[in-house]
């Protein structure tokens, strides 16, 4: 599976070769094979040693296609990279100038659990305005801006895809 590593454009192949036992990872990057030592893990914090050196890795926040790592106290962005997510991305840019930036759209993929927001409500930047349901965690997708809710475009028990429209906020 190919990566694109915190932005900077360069694409990396990885992909776990097999557990070895006794907490031994076997990972190929690049096509060079490597070992990890697994230490300690929880649902979104793990401990590991890596060519003779020891990291904490804690998940900040987990996406469909992206994954933010606080790695020893620094944050890095690990992106599945695909050519379809490429070309996605160029035309979103597009149509997000073309539709401004009123428009809320969903980050992730999920089903509607709550909708927090009422059409004509007053929201702050920041303010929830839907709860999604994705990989049984429940996300919070806020208000980009200060503004009126213009225009809900989910109900509850929908489903949305990424970048999927929310809301209209103006």
């Amino acid at each position: 599976m190919d990566f694109e590593l915190g932005g900077t454009k360069e694409i990396a192949n990885g992909e776990l070769v097999r557990s070895i036992g006794g907490g031994l990872i076997l990972v190929r990057i690049n096509d060079k094979e490597y070992q990890i030592k697994l230490l300690k893990s929880g649902s979104d914090y793990f401990e590991f040693i890596l060519d003779d050196s020891f990291y904490t890795a804690k998940i900040i926040q987990s996406g469909s296609s992206e994954v933010r790592l606080s790695i020893n106290g620094r944050t890095h962005t690990v992106k599945q990279h695909s050519k379809l997510t490429e070309i996605l991305e160029k035309s979103l840019s597009l149509t997000a100038k073309i539709g401004g930036e009123k428009i809320l759209v969903s980050q992730i993929p999920g089903r509607v659990v709550n909708v927090l927001a009422a059409v004509r409500a007053e929201v702050k930047k920041g303010d929830s305005i839907v709860v999604l349901e994705s990989m049984k965690m429940q996300v919070a997708v806020k208000a980009h801006r200060d503004g009126i809710v213009k225009e809900l475009r989910v109900k509850k028990g929908a489903t949305v895809s990424r970048n999927d429209i929310i809301a209209v906020i103006e």
